[in-house]
């Protein structure tokens, strides 16, 4: 294989830092792990930071006068801090949920919520737009939505190359338009969304804006101040985070009018026997004991990332995917799903290889120690309108190399010998 200069980040080091690297699977192979698109390994500091807060600080926050109470709660918010420092948020914006699947059903369920007097009402008539390339994560609470309102479900669709059609842009979003929800980068082809035209036209007709960033925030610098989106969305345990913790961002105002999501604890600023008043965001979306010890976990990965940098991430994963669009492209009966040049796109390749079914592949692959994703990828329409029901997938992380591509390919052509 050809060597390729990667940018300025050791993943020698790094690659230390997280324990999974140390084991042997399949019959002591070493494990290359191609699926980070689907969750991320952990390092040690995140590992230590959940344990160490059940070890010393353990207590349900916002809710006791004693110390271990104060500990708990301090570690809580500072970890809302963490999150607001690293996407340029404010405090305020920051909500915790259990996972980025929550949050977006959070935003779908609260505009559902919304009365008449409400700026986010929705009614018959009204139109929601998604786009062809959603998870389903993305794609079917706005589906639910429309179907208890009675508004229209629309969308951008997709071209043979992966890339948004906006070419209808002015037809698609429309004077009627409330709601338009779209993934930052595509979980299954890679490509990374043009936001500016999107944003703008929305804003023009008074719609809001949902941001799908589950494969972004992640992987680049996310900057809320300047990305030109309402809400954003994005789950902890794609980010070196654990799982069960989940983080929905939106502007101030907009989470204040936003009517509440779930009910109970914590979330309330008066209740009588008959009524209740809210308490102001995000206090108001974070209803019951929420998950401490995850968010506390959430704040070291985003740390650790910051440490590293995410420019320099996001430059080493395009030096990945570059590399690796150049060795697979030499296979023969391989074809890429999605933008075949490194040209606005994240480190996830999807592809076919001949006749063989990618369960299959996958499989092989495993038993060579090389962990990647099969199937449809919570994304059925997308896969159906590119006319290709399953792909291969393999998704890059800031602790993959070029090495790991390399055994890729190698395991790809075995298969296609054994096969």
């Amino acid at each position: 294989m050809r060597s390729m200069s990667l940018p300025k980040i050791s993943t020698a080091e790094i690659i230390t830092d997280f324990p999974i690297f140390t084991r042997k699977i399949r019959d002591g192979k070493r494990l290359v792990y191609l699926d980070s698109g689907a969750t991320s390994q952990k390092p040690q500091c995140v590992i230590d930071a959940e344990s160490n807060f059940y070890r010393t600080h353990n207590a349900a926050v916002h809710r006791g006068a004693h110390q271990l109470a104060e500990e708990a709660t301090d570690a809580y918010e500072g970890a809302r801090a963490i999150v607001a420092r690293f996407l340029r948020a404010e405090i305020d914006e920051i909500v915790f949920t259990k996972s980025a699947t929550e949050s977006l059903n959070l935003v779908a369920y609260a505009i559902g919520n919304a009365d008449s007097a409400n700026r986010f009402h929705i009614k018959a008539g009204d139109e929601i737009v998604v786009t062809e390339m959603e998870h389903h994560a993305n794609l079917i609470p706005w589906q639910q939505l429309a179907s208890r309102t009675g508004a229209t479900l629309t969308w951008f669709e997709v071209t043979a190359e992966g890339r948004l059609d906006l070419s209808q842009l002015d037809r698609v979003i429309t004077e009627r338009t409330k709601i338009v929800a779209l993934t930052h980068q595509s979980n299954v082809l890679g490509t990374i969304n043009p936001l500016t035209q999107i944003t703008q036209r929305a804003h023009e007709v008074g719609a809001v804006v949902v941001l799908d960033a589950c494969q972004s925030v992640p992987h680049m610098p996310v900057d809320v101040r300047t990305l030109g989106v309402d809400f954003l969305a994005f789950s902890g345990h794609k980010a070196v985070g654990p799982t069960g913790i989940g983080i929905l961002w939106g502007k101030s105002k907009l989470l204040n009018e936003l009517p509440p999501f779930l009910t109970g604890g914590s979330m309330i600023e008066n209740v009588t026997m008959t009524n209740a008043t809210w308490a102001k965001a995000p206090k108001k979306f974070e209803a019951g004991v929420p998950n401490m010890a995850q968010a506390v976990g959430l704040g070291a990965a985003l740390n650790y990332l910051d440490n590293i940098g995410m420019s320099s991430i996001f430059d080493h994963e395009q030096e990945l995917t570059r590399y690796g669009l150049q060795v697979l492209s030499e296979i023969d009966d391989l074809k890429i799903v999605g933008p075949t040049s490194s040209a606005d796109r994240g480190g996830t390749l999807s592809f076919t290889v001949g006749d063989i079914h990618p369960h299959d592949l996958g499989q092989f692959l495993d038993a060579q120690g090389i962990a990647v994703r099969t199937g449809h990828h919570c994304a059925w329409p997308l896969t159906r309108k590119l006319g290709v029901p399953a792909t291969t997938r393999a998704s890059f992380y800031l602790y993959n190399t070029t090495e790991d591509i390399d055994a890729l390919v190698t395991g790809i052509r075995a298969a296609q010998k054994y096969f």
